[in-house]
């Protein structure tokens, strides 16, 4: 079976990981190592350019190795992405693993609120893959993440807001080439509070947020930390025409996770390989 790249991987460059002088140092070239020996011939590297002025937090929302971000104030404060330091590393890889096809990229969060700021950076032409990724919403103290707006706001009320701000970001911005997880908010659904997670309730928002991206031409991301058959099912309901397939792996042992499943799972809803592994998958 040949692996579709993986379109959404993370290393040392991005800043939850820990960053290149943490205990994350080398994980490019260790994914590499992996990819190589997985047989994932393609493999993009997106790191993370998060440009929002404010993102607030309480320590509890972050994970032990991002706590040191966070001000007495409750801001998180991001370091910005080391676009040189990152790009020689995809260069020294590319030259150690040569029977791979290392592509650059970036996971752009909210770009349509940071086009303005990330100009001089994306007019580079430097990047292969810009996914756009919606991470943090806006609250009465400033954006935060949907794990924050849980404990502040109820439930419902943040997926909601969540898939009504996907159709501002499409019409907000040209930067990016596919959206990813649109499952974003689910990875911290109270469950213990709010019960299973249940999309049905929610079809309508999805679907209307779909339908924006499926108009505006861009693909989704099948992010395959969670194998939901409904995304894929949807999606090519509302017209969408192209998917990415992105594990999001933050750790070189993540790469590819679930692939098979997921290629077996969009092939029941008409998409179809292209003839590189980079190539989205279309219908």
């Amino acid at each position: 079976m040949t692996l579709p790249a993986d379109t959404h991987v993370h290393s040392e460059w991005s800043w939850d990981t820990g960053g290149p002088r943490s205990d994350a140092a080398g994980r490019m070239r260790e994914t590499c190592r992996v990819a190589s020996r997985i047989g994932l011939a393609t493999l993009v590297f997106t790191e993370h350019l998060d440009l929002d002025p404010e993102w607030r937090a309480d320590p509890g929302d972050l994970l032990p190795h991002q706590r040191h971000l966070l001000n007495d104030a409750g801001i998180v404060a991001l370091p910005p992405l080391d676009v040189d330091g990152y790009l020689d590393s995809i260069d020294r890889c590319r030259h150690e693993f040569p029977e791979l096809h290392i592509m650059t990229g970036l996971e752009y969060g909210q770009p349509h609120l940071n086009d303005e700021r990330a100009a001089e950076l994306l007019g580079r032409g430097v990047f292969d893959r810009v996914n756009g990724s919606l991470h943090t919403l806006a609250a009465a103290a400033g954006r935060s993440e949907p794990n924050t707006l849980f404990r502040l706001q109820p439930p419902d009320d943040v997926i909601r807001a969540y898939l009504d701000e996907i159709p501002r970001m499409v019409a907000g911005s040209d930067s990016f080439a596919v959206f990813t997880h649109i499952d974003y908010p689910v990875r911290s659904w109270p469950t213990t509070t709010a019960g299973p997670f249940d999309p049905k309730r929610f079809e309508g928002e999805y679907r209307s947020a779909m339908r924006s991206l499926a108009e505006s031409g861009r693909a989704l991301e099948m992010n395959t930390r969670r194998i939901w058959p409904w995304i894929p099912q949807w999606w090519s309901e509302e017209g969408g025409r192209a998917i990415s397939f992105g594990s999001d792996a933050h750790t070189p042992d993540a790469i590819a996770a679930g692939f098979p499943e997921a290629m077996q799972m969009v092939e029941r809803f008409g998409f179809r390989a292209g003839s590189r592994p980079e190539d989205f998958w279309t219908r």
